[in-house]
């Protein structure tokens, strides 16, 4: 397992129309019982693991996520440690305590128009999520933490020129994700989202794309890239399986260790490097001009 994407928890105070990893428990692994399972992951040969959620800030205001990216950077010494946030509960405290572990931080950002952004449900009350995300971009520079953008296009912001802005924000790598449809997260019926709405064909992916070209930061990833190229540890740390369109689970690799759990995983690898899932992801060999 190179990169793994931990959803240590399903909760978040956001309430995005199309999230593919939704609130259907509140379970938190105990702190000491993660730290052991991403020590397994180390010992089977990780060398990046990404945080995200729900929202990963919400868990002990950002204590919990903190201390594992301590943990991951300081005693496991892992290449690279990120974290996916919608950035709305990071504080500058979280950057003066953790940002010295950290490499990556991915905010999600759909859209510049925050009429967009409360349609989608990403915003919480008077927040604007706009320039929230410049002042992140402005700590990450500051504290040292490489910066990262991820959008998901879809109905009400794939006609959107994000050009200039991108730009401004200069972030290491930009993921733009088309909308994706998983059973039993935001499809179906058993799902808590309905995201049909938000669903956008290839060919409205690919205009998005080609009018977004010259952002050279700009990594694209269609349905087919997605749905097999990731490893994802759920909270009960089993791998998920998302080959059939919904989620399946491994068993616990706290249980049965992770030789025996990633059998399950229903992971591509060639397609995980076909992506560009393997990159310069240590905050060190990035030369950043912070």
């Amino acid at each position: 397992p190179t990169s793994v994407n931990y959803h240590f928890t399903r909760q978040c105070n956001y309430k995005c129309g199309f999230c593919f990893h939704t609130a259907k428990t509140s379970f938190v692994l105990p702190l000491e019982e993660a730290k052991r399972g991403l020590a397994m992951l180390r010992e089977a040969g990780m060398e990046k693991i990404n945080f995200s959620g729900g929202e990963p800030f919400l868990q002990d205001r950002g204590e919990f996520v903190g201390k594992l990216v301590q943990f991951c950077k300081q005693e496991l010494k892992l290449p690279s440690v990120s974290i996916v946030s919608n950035g709305s509960l990071i504080r500058e405290r979280w950057f003066k305590k953790y940002g010295v572990y950290l490499d990556i931080l991915a905010i999600s950002c759909d859209s510049f128009n925050e009429d967009v952004n409360v349609l989608i449900g990403r915003g919480q009350g008077k927040k604007n999520h706009v320039e929230n995300l410049h002042k992140l971009r402005q700590w990450c520079r500051e504290y040292a933490v490489a910066f990262k953008i991820n959008s998901v296009i879809n109905r009400f912001n794939v006609e959107e020129d994000m050009n200039e802005q991108i730009k401004a924000l200069n972030p290491v790598r930009w993921k733009v994700f088309q909308c994706l449809l998983i059973e039993g997260e935001n499809t179906g019926e058993d799902a808590l989202r309905e995201a049909e709405k938000f669903v956008i064909g290839d060919e409205e992916f690919e205009q998005f794309l080609h009018r977004h070209k010259d952002v050279s930061c700009l990594v694209p990833e269609s349905n087919q890239k997605m749905r097999d190229s990731y490893l994802i540890l759920d909270e009960y740390m089993r791998f998920l399986n998302c080959t059939n369109g919904r989620k399946e689970p491994s068993k616990s690799i706290l249980d049965v260790g992770v030789e025996a759990a990633i059998k399950f995983s229903g992971f591509d690898e060639k397609m995980f490097l076909e992506r560009g899932g393997k990159y310069v992801w240590s905050k060190a060999d990035m030369k950043l001009d912070w």
